[in-house]
């Protein structure tokens, strides 16, 4: 249990400490961001409790694969605020969207044979 909230309290520190800097600093606060830090925490966090690498694999490949789909976010969200939609308006419509395309290249990549 104690293990468990060191992980989530590392892992909130770096979200609030890339928001705080994204404040003062948004290209800095974006190159943070890009940095694909969940993901690189699920990996550690991962292999400490299991020091499994194939799972390690298998969560990169999947990671690859859907990071296509989560792009709709970033695409769609600044479209929709420059349309003047509400923030939280756009960013349900982006989410919606960004969902719809994950399950799109899902679709996509059980047509290939390629399973997550």
């Amino acid at each position: 249990m104690v293990y468990n909230i060191i992980k989530i309290v590392i892992s909130a520190i770096l979200l609030v400490l890339i928001s705080e800097i994204a404040k003062r600093n948004t290209l800095f606060g974006s190159v943070l961001a890009s940095i694909p830090l969940v993901s690189v925490l699920a990996m550690i966090w991962l292999y400490i409790d299991t020091q499994n690498t194939q799972q390690i694999i298998l969560l990169s490949k999947g990671i690859f694969w859907l990071v296509l789909p989560s792009l709709v976010l970033f695409i769609t969200l600044p479209i929709f605020l420059k349309y003047r939609l509400h923030f939280y308006a756009a960013l349900i419509s982006a989410i919606i969207l960004t969902v719809i395309a994950y399950y799109l290249m899902l679709m996509v990549l059980e047509k290939f044979g390629i399973k997550l």
